[in-house]
């Protein structure tokens, strides 16, 4: 079981919860690859009265067509959007859709004679989800520290964005225990917690379970495999073999082949690849709720 929540991400969290009061808008940041499984569920209940938008990021290294039908899913709760932070495509667009939000409460204000206010908007997303990359991209400066290590902005600021927004950045927060194997294999395998606090052979063999499935084509052409062999241990020695990841006596060293399956994967060397699609979360739902 894969279970790490360092002590500031309670306080964090508990400073969240004081803070929303002088919300006006929650911007919720998702991975595109897995929108399920990267969603905090302590901060669905946090932000349920919240106006929100659901901002799925990452869209780059994600599976086009899925992350169409995630969008479509998603929409029946909150505004949702599909973005790069990286590269800052169509991050234009959460705050088009935020004053949009707004409109009805801006012109209450000028009806009684007063300014318009600025919006206060808040992200909030698990670790490593591109939440700096995100707020640089808002603010078209890079005020905010950014990193690829989970956890590396535990402070809370506000940013000053364009004319009528402001920002609080706050930090990943994952929940104390990630009692769903499925669920924290797939934070594991994307980034969003800190290596050390699980196998990543273990993560690696999983995932190519999935790649199997999904990648056959790009898992030959990047490991330049003359063949995809029948079981995944063996694929996972023959990825070893190919990239020289070899012991005394020629035994393959499998955390170095770990280490490069997952790099790659994360990288986006091995193509656009989602690890979940709306169906399958819904009839693993549904199955959980047959017992």
């Amino acid at each position: 079981m894969i279970n790490w929540y360092p002590g500031h991400m309670a306080k964090a969290q508990q400073k969240l919860k004081e803070r929303l009061q002088v919300i006006d808008v929650v911007i919720e940041l998702l991975d595109a690859r897995i929108p399920f499984s990267s969603r905090n569920p302590q901060l669905e209940e946090l932000l349920e009265e919240q106006r929100r938008i659901i901002v799925l990021n990452k869209m780059d290294l994600a599976d086009y067509e899925t992350t169409k039908d995630w969008v479509a899913k998603l929409e029946q709760e909150a505004p949702t959007i599909a973005v790069n932070s990286l590269r800052g495509q169509r991050v234009s667009l959460i705050l088009n859709r935020a004053q949009e939000m707004m409109v009805e409460e801006q012109e209450k204000l000028a009806a009684q004679g007063r300014r318009q206010k600025n919006i206060r908007l808040m992200i909030v997303g698990v670790p490593n989800v591109g939440k700096s990359q995100l707020i640089n991209q808002l603010c078209n400066s890079g005020s905010a520290r950014t990193g690829d290590t989970p956890g590396v902005t535990r402070g809370q600021q506000w940013v000053k964005l364009r004319e009528g927004f402001e920002l609080l950045d706050t930090p990943g927060v994952l929940w104390p225990k990630q009692d769903d194997e499925e669920v924290a294999f797939k934070l594991a395998a994307t980034g969003a917690i800190k290596e050390g606090s699980y196998d990543q052979e273990t993560v690696a063999y999983k995932l190519l379970k999935i790649l199997e499935e999904r990648a056959a084509a790009q898992l030959q052409e990047r490991y330049k495999l003359d063949w995809l062999p029948t079981h995944t241990l063996e694929l996972m020695e023959e990825i070893g073999r190919k990239r020289g990841c070899l012991m005394s006596g020629g035994k393959i060293d499998r955390q170095r082949t770990a280490e490069i399956i997952l790099k790659d994967f994360r990288g986006g060397q091995l193509g656009r690849i989602t690890l979940e699609t709306p169906k399958e979360v819904s009839e693993d739902e549904d199955s959980r709720t047959d017992y």
